[in-house]
C-alpha cells in the first residue's frame, strides 16, 4: 500500500480572555480556545489526521492532557514531533485539506497566513495546505460563538530509498 488517507477532528470551548491561535497564528484577542495546551483547534485535527493516516497512535496518547509537560503546550510544537514520526514511519505528506466551523471571527482574510504557517510547521509547500472556513450560521454553539471544531483529511504516500513513489 503506497497512499494511506487519515481523518483528523478536534473541538474547543470558547472563552473570555486571552488570544485566539489558529493554525499556530493568533487571529483574534480577548477570546480563547479552552484546553489542556493551547488548544489550537486547527493543528490538532491536522495532528491527528496525519497520525491517523501513519497508522501512529493519536494525539491524546502522544500528548495527553494528564501530562503536566503538556499544560500550555504549543501546538505547532506538537504538529512537528508527529510530522517527524510520521517521516519515521516512511510517509511523505501529499496534501491536506482543512475545513474550520468558527463563527468569528471570518477567517477568509486569514487563510493564506494560516496555510504559510501550517506549511512551514510542516515543512511542506504551501501548495499542499488548503484550509477553509464555515460558520455555523447563528445556529448552536458554534453560532453563538461558544465551540470551535476542525476537521482534516491527509493523504500520505510511502517512501522508497528516500524517495516517494509514484502509482
Amino acid at each position: 500500500m503506497s497512499q494511506r488517507v487519515g481523518l483528523g477532528f478536534d473541538s474547543h470551548r470558547i472563552a473570555p480572555g486571552g488570544q485566539l491561535i489558529l493554525g499556530g497564528c493568533v487571529i483574534g484577542e480577548g477570546m480563547h480556545f479552552v484546553g489542556h495546551s493551547d488548544a489550537d483547534v486547527l493543528l490538532h485535527a491536522i495532528t491527528d489526521g496525519l497520525l491517523s493516516a501513519a497508522g501512529l497512535p493519536d494525539i491524546g496518547e502522544l500528548f495527553p492532557n494528564t501530562s503536566e509537560e503538556n499544560r500550555g503546550r504549543d501546538s505547532g510544537e506538537m504538529l512537528s514531533i508527529a510530522m517527524a514520526r510520521v517521516r519515521e514511519a516512511g510517509y511523505e505528506l501529499i496534501n491536506l485539506d482543512a475545513v474550520v466551523q468558527l463563527e468569528r471571527p471570518k477567517l477568509a482574510a486569514m487563510k493564506s497566513e494560516i496555510r504559510t504557517r501550517i506549511a512551514e510547521i510542516l515543512a511542506v509547500d504551501v501548495s499542499q495546505v488548503n484550509i477553509k472556513g464555515k460558520t455555523g450560521e447563528g445556529i448552536g454553539e458554534i453560532g453563538r460563538g461558544e465551540l470551535a471544531t476542525a476537521m482534516c483529511v491527509v493523504l500520505l504516500q510511502k517512501k522508497v530509498s528516500g524517495t516517494v513513489l509514484m502509482d
